[in-house]
């Protein structure tokens, strides 16, 4: 990429979006079109693109969608498969029309089976069924990757498909109704902290496993990426180590200073029971991640401090 290279961030103030941002100033790229929802709605196919005809990025960072937690995804699935089939579809279509040099179209760790092989590798994609709680978030964005890798196969276009695993940082959603779940266990933390609550409720039963990506090493991968990957074919983003939901809760009660109690709400659901990428294909290109979990999260945590819980 050159410097001086048009790059539109869709979904630039969101938390993964937000991030690219950061990464691509720091990285000396400052000619980036921003739109936020009242400029730009994706939804909206003629506004995308008159978007794309008018400024004509050269490089397209598709950030954008419509996310949440389990709750969210459990309640709401008309609206995260129609919202994110809809957004996606525009800027795909548009780029491929302004003629756009490369584009990176952000996947996510939900597309693979529920019982999936661990860690995942990219192949298996497709190799069973999806985990109920956010089927409709996970086809909207198999569907976002195959019509990608159709434009390729079709067109000669040069639209990569990244699949970050779970991540937080700075921006990361804390409503408890709509986040995810480090995010919602640090808001917990904080609150039952500030309340000197003596113990702290916890979904499921602690023992699914996860994997956690601070979203800034996700930008440097997703940059990585746009200068070294031209292949259709999907790339996993993560960082190769995963943890319980108990021991990140234990990590993140002691981040935010809070001695009481953890109980377990097994009514409610855990969700895939464990998930870790395997990034053997991105480590090989030669990127790593440089921000460690408990560092990332005290990170964040000061971030939620100065943001959100003022």
């Amino acid at each position: 990429m050159d410097k001086s290279d048009k790059i539109f961030v869709a979904g630039y103030r969101g938390l993964v979006g937000s991030a690219l941002v950061r990464g691509l100033e720091h990285g000396g790229f400052h000619n980036l079109p921003k739109r936020d929802r009242s400029q730009l709605d994706l939804a909206d196919e003629r506004a995308v693109q008159n978007f794309f005809a008018q400024e004509k990025p050269a490089i397209v960072i598709f950030a954008a969608a419509k996310v949440g937690g389990i709750k969210a995804n459990n309640d709401y699935p008309v609206e995260f498969l129609l919202d994110n089939l809809r957004i996606q579809n525009n800027v795909i279509y548009a780029a491929h029309k302004a003629g756009v040099r490369k584009l990176l179209f952000m996947g996510s760790s939900c597309i693979y089976p529920k019982f999936a092989p661990q860690p995942i590798p990219e192949t298996a994609l497709l190799s069973g069924p999806l985990e109920p709680t956010n089927e409709a978030y996970a086809i909207a964005k198999i569907a976002g990757i195959k019509l990608c890798q159709a434009y390729a196969r079709e067109y000669g276009a040069t639209f990569i498909s990244v699949m970050p695993t779970n991540l937080y940082g700075p921006n990361d959603n804390f409503d408890l109704e709509t986040s995810h779940v480090l995010a919602a266990l640090l808001r917990k933390a904080h609150d039952a902290k500030s309340r000197n609550a003596r113990e702290l409720v916890v979904w499921g039963s602690g023992t699914p496993r996860r994997e956690f990506l601070h979203v800034d090493d996700l930008a440097s991968a997703c940059l990585f990426l746009l200068e070294k990957y031209d292949s259709p074919e999907i790339i996993n983003v993560g960082c190769g180590e995963d943890i319980s939901i108990r021991e990140l809760a234990e990590l993140i009660c002691d981040v935010v200073g809070f001695d009481g109690e953890l109980a377990w709400d097994a009514t409610k659901p855990d969700g895939t029971p464990r998930k870790l990428l395997d990034i053997t294909k991105l480590r090989a290109l030669g990127w790593q991640p440089t921000i460690p979990l408990r560092e990332g999260i005290a990170q964040t945590y000061e971030w939620f401090l100065k943001n959100v819980a003022r």
